[in-house]
């Protein structure tokens, strides 16, 4: 079949490309007789986003590593991994956001038709207020743990989160499907295994998938979000079940075989320092995963102590 695949700056083109450039136009070519990954991310302009940027500031679609791509905005990340069969979409950030994602789509030379499935990170407004937009478009899927799919047909969060009260709604999910018993999203080319990492929402999930640029394989993962925020008034030592959902999340995520780590709040794993020239820190670490972890782990006892708690 054929769609849009995308150009990039090549090498000789490199100086020319800075980060408040667009891209080059994409051209129409055959799928089938594409390279299987784009260029180095290096050769993408990186958008000029930092860690206080708002949550709806748009961001340059730019390429992650391999078959991976960003076209998130500033503040919330999207994923879209691509394949010649097929893509799947990770996280639809805000209701204003949806329309940014789809262009940021075709801005790499993508078909939104051509996203297969969606995933989500956390059922807040933030992660997934764009989702019906996104699905409108795109005619896919949205899989969601069975935690999560109330909340995202009703287009409301409920009482068992913790920031119940202080949560917008959004645009309800019309077609809403469980994550399979395997854990495995799986459609094209893309295979995503789902993680479940409850206690900042209910329905919290981190992916992982294998990205490859040639033979350069990469263990991604984007991460969910693990911090004990809630509404004025929850405590969570007055809650075990979900402070024990946040100790065995904060595990699971420690474990993870972790190459590039992506957040849905970029900040959180300190994306804009690790692209581009200027980068302060490297893009992948296999240290990252347990870090990011440890971090949360330590705000929560600190949350912990604050309220009167033994951790």
């Amino acid at each position: 079949m054929t769609r849009r695949f995308p150009t990039v700056c090549t090498a000789l083109l490199l100086a020319a490309c800075s980060a408040g450039d667009a891209p080059a136009p994409a051209s129409t070519i055959s799928m089938a007789d594409a390279p299987a990954t784009g260029a180095p991310s290096t050769d993408w302009p990186i958008p000029a986003c930092r860690d206080d940027s708002g949550w709806d500031d748009p961001a340059t679609p730019f390429h992650v590593h391999g078959d991976t791509w960003y076209v998130g905005t500033c503040g919330i990340a999207a994923l879209l991994v691509a394949s010649p069969e097929g893509h799947v979409l990770l996280d639809g950030a805000t209701p204003a956001a949806g329309e940014q994602i789809l262009a940021n789509i075709r801005t790499l030379g993508f078909d939104p038709a051509d996203v297969r499935a969606i995933v989500f990170s956390h059922e807040h407004f933030d992660h997934v207020g764009g989702l019906a937009t996104v699905q409108a478009a795109t005619g896919a899927p949205v899989y969601a743990p069975p935690e999560a799919i109330a909340t995202l047909r009703r287009g409301a969060s409920d009482e068992s989160d913790p920031q119940f009260g202080e949560l917008e709604d959004f645009a309800p999910v019309a077609d809403v499907r469980p994550v399979p018993d395997t854990g495995v999203v799986q459609e094209g080319g893309v295979e995503l295994h789902a993680i479940p990492t409850p206690g900042h929402a209910v329905g919290g999930t981190s992916w992982t998938w294998r990205s490859c640029a040639g033979d350069d394989c990469l263990p991604l993962v984007y991460a969910d979000s693990l911090t004990a925020v809630s509404a004025d008034g929850f405590r969570f030592s007055d809650h075990p079940d979900t402070v024990a959902r946040l100790r065995q999340s904060f595990a699971r995520v420690a474990a993870l075989d972790c190459g590039i780590l992506v957040t849905p709040h970029p900040s959180a794993s300190s994306l804009w320092a690790r692209l581009g020239p200027d980068a302060t820190r490297p893009l992948a670490d296999p240290a990252a995963c347990a870090a990011y972890a440890k971090a949360a782990g330590d705000r929560l006892e600190r949350r912990l102590a604050s309220e009167g708690a033994s951790p």
